[in-house]
């Protein structure tokens, strides 16, 4: 009886110790998956890398989306650094007026971290495009 409880106690063990390797293999596996797809796969970069380009294109682009929505500027766009921004958090901000004198914002971001953009454009104070993450020609560039 002695030798028996031994022997089903040693099969246990091995089971154990075979289940312990299954999933140490399988969270290796695991590990290894996750570093190929940052690795190689996962290539989303910012279009836009810095502060300055940030603005620069934002002024274009917004008015390229506004052309494109039916809304007509009366003048061009005024675009600004905006407060608090950092190169991890590329922030822009931009006013401008519409034809029929109704007031335009523009609120533009980039997050380093995320590898995203988001844009945000209020006409009079209701939303037309909100966290987008392209704007006007930009959008066509991705498909």
């Amino acid at each position: 009886m002695a030798d028996r409880l031994k022997v089903a106690v040693k099969d246990n063990q091995v089971k154990a110790i075979a289940l312990g390797v299954v999933a140490l293999a399988l969270v290796l596996i695991g590990v290894a998956a996750a570093i190929v797809y940052a690795t190689f796969i996962d290539t989303k970069e910012l279009r836009y890398q810095t502060q300055a380009k940030l603005l620069n294109s934002t002024k274009t682009t917004a008015d390229a989306e506004l052309r494109s929505r039916g809304v007509t500027l009366s003048t061009a766009l005024n675009c600004t650094h905006m407060p608090g921004w950092t190169n991890a958090k590329l922030r822009v901000a931009c006013t401008g007026t519409t034809a029929d004198k109704k007031a335009v914002q523009v609120l533009a971001s980039g997050e380093r971290k995320k590898q995203e953009h988001y844009y945000t454009i209020l006409v009079d104070g209701r939303p037309i495009v909100e966290n987008a993450h392209c704007l006007g020609p930009d959008c066509r560039k991705q498909n």
